[in-house]
């Protein structure tokens, strides 16, 4: 039987490379006001909501993938870079920490939806950023304010409920992998 010459879906490429940095699909460039999502039935990227004029990503927004967050949707991925990338490119990083959040949805459910931080391995400009801490806790305030306002104005409640460095990330990372391959064992 000849094997198949197509390249994996997106969603399904191993969440870490050779040289173990974990891969981040971008969805939505920084400075954009349109979120994209990917859309794993498709394989194409959907615009899915337009922020209010004067609201934008601060740095490109994306995810991990085959991994299985708490909200059942692949873990959440904040890249800073020195420049924004296009929707679809794939930027090796470093995790340096994570916003833990709850968010409730309209209809009143509530589910784990953290924020992974992570600095792209070839940015200049934040390459000795190595943990959370390392960045001026004004940045950090204000990334987290975003996802609030981004929230609310979906309707959704987003409450931050702690932040951590690089081994609570990579550990958040290790047991969305393991839901990951449950899911797929099971389906």
């Amino acid at each position: 039987m000849a094997r198949s010459t197509r390249a994996p879906s997106l969603a399904r490429l191993a969440p870490r490379d050779d040289d173990d940095n974990v891969r981040a699909v971008i969805e939505t460039p920084k400075g954009s006001r349109t979120k994209l999502t990917f859309d794993e039935t498709l394989e194409v990227f959907v615009a899915t909501k337009v922020l209010p004029e004067g609201m934008s990503f601060p740095f490109d927004f994306g995810f991990i993938p085959s991994t299985v967050g708490g909200d059942g949707d692949p873990l959440d991925v904040l890249v800073l870079m020195d420049e924004p990338v296009p929707t679809g490119v794939v930027v090796p990083v470093r995790l340096i920490g994570v916003i833990e959040a709850r968010q409730t949805e309209r209809d009143g459910t509530t589910d784990v939806n953290d924020r992974l931080l992570a600095v792209a391995t070839v940015s200049n400009l934040f390459r000795d950023v190595k943990k959370l801490s390392d960045m001026p806790e004004a940045v950090i305030d204000q990334i987290e304010h975003f996802f609030v306002s981004y929230n609310e104005q979906a309707g959704k409640h987003f409450e931050p409920v702690g932040r951590h460095g690089p081994v609570r990330a990579r550990r958040i990372l290790d047991e969305a992998m393991r839901r990951s391959r449950a899911r797929r064992r099971s389906s």
